[in-house]
């Protein structure tokens, strides 16, 4: 163990305070110049403080599209919506971000929210210019684009829009089932070749599901998006993903063979990835709902990747290495081609794309 890695810890914060929510504590992100805790100082002062209750902000971002180089990662350019995440998954690699923010990457992460009311404007902005080529643009890399506040901000809805009209292809993952009030868009899109789904199915276990995915769409919920997704001609893919092993990995089998019944076609999967504050959180968690497996799953995790809590070696950050791993992968690698997964890829068309005209841009004479 490393334990020069993650020598602080904090105290848990009451359960009656974050109830639903993934973390256990909130100490203060690793830029700050203090680190701030709540304990009790014998007067009951604890008793008073709230229940964390979700606050949505304004990101007034200038640029909406991101941009990456990363070998092991099969898309160039993605949008984020959203900064922070109410599913509050507790393996959420996307934490640590939030500590860019002057936030924590515990329970701050999922419930000081920032939209970005102002995406589908700034992406048609970016798409105008005269040197943009169209390649996939990735949908739910960071934080779910179908999370909660999407309910009401239609903020993914609007982007989707943009992308259908210009006739760029996009690619979506998600955890939730909200994706398929947006079937309308996405089924046009689709039968222009422009549009693709992934559904994240982590455990078929609803407890564990739940203390580990709080307020992300039931399994089940997901299976059924998936069907109904497939039943609309949407190309649908499964992500088992984070894999947790010692907790998860059993069901890899069950998962795929659920995902090909509901109509799935390609699945792939992730293993559980720790990098900086989430080591210590995964573990609090850990040590909370399971506390008869916390030390396997560490061991297991620690032997995929030379003993450490995460290695962020491309290729490697994702599959791990070692005997551990080849046998996840093996095992995937089976079950996926027993059930005729992955046979074919669906590749996005880009040839359809037409750059939007803003107003006050001359129109290209042909």
């Amino acid at each position: 163990m490393d334990h020069d890695e993650h020598d602080h810890q904090s105290p848990n914060v009451a359960a009656e305070r974050r109830r639903g929510r993934g973390a256990r504590t909130n100490a203060s992100g690793r830029f700050e110049a203090e680190r701030r805790e709540a304990f009790d100082d014998g007067w009951e002062g604890l008793a008073e403080l709230e229940v964390f209750k979700t606050e949505v902000h304004l990101d007034t971002a200038r640029t909406i599209i991101t941009r990456n180089d990363s070998p092991d990662i099969s898309f160039d350019r993605s949008i984020n919506p959203y900064r922070g995440c109410e599913h509050g998954c507790i393996y959420c690699y996307a934490r640590p971000t939030h500590c860019y923010l002057g936030h924590s990457a515990g329970l701050d992460f999922e419930t000081k929210l920032y939209a970005k009311p102002d995406a589908a404007r700034l992406l048609e902005r970016e798409l105008s210019h005269p040197r943009y080529e169209a390649q996939t643009m990735a949908l739910g890399t960071n934080t779910d684009p179908y999370q909660p506040i999407e309910r009401e901000r239609k903020i993914t809805r609007s982007i989707l829009e943009v992308l259908e009209r210009t006739g760029h292809p996009v690619g979506i993952v998600t955890k939730s089932a909200l994706v398929t009030r947006d079937i309308d868009i996405l089924e046009r899109m689709a039968k222009r070749g422009l549009a693709k789904v992934a559904l994240s199915v982590t455990t078929l276990d609803r407890d564990i599901a739940r203390a580990m995915e709080p307020r992300a769409s039931t399994p089940t919920k997901r299976l059924d998006a998936v069907r109904r997704l497939t039943q609309a001609g949407i190309p649908t893919a499964v992500m088992v993903a984070p894999i947790v092993p010692g907790l998860t990995d059993p069901e890899i089998e069950e998962i795929l063979k659920a995902a090909h019944a509901a109509g799935a076609t390609e699945a792939g999967y992730v293993l559980l990835r720790l990098p900086l504050e989430i080591k210590d959180l995964f573990r609090e968690w850990l040590a909370t709902e399971f506390p008869d497996r916390a030390n396997r799953v560490i061991h297991l995790l620690q032997s995929m990747h030379g003993g450490r809590d995460y290695v962020a070696e491309f290729g490697v950050r994702q599959r791990g290495r070692g005997p551990y791993a080849d046998q996840i992968a093996l095992r995937f690698r089976l079950a996926a081609k027993r059930l005729g997964l992955n046979a074919e890829r669906k590749q996005l068309r880009t040839d359809l794309f037409q750059r939007p005209v803003l107003a006050g841009q001359q129109m290209q004479l042909f």
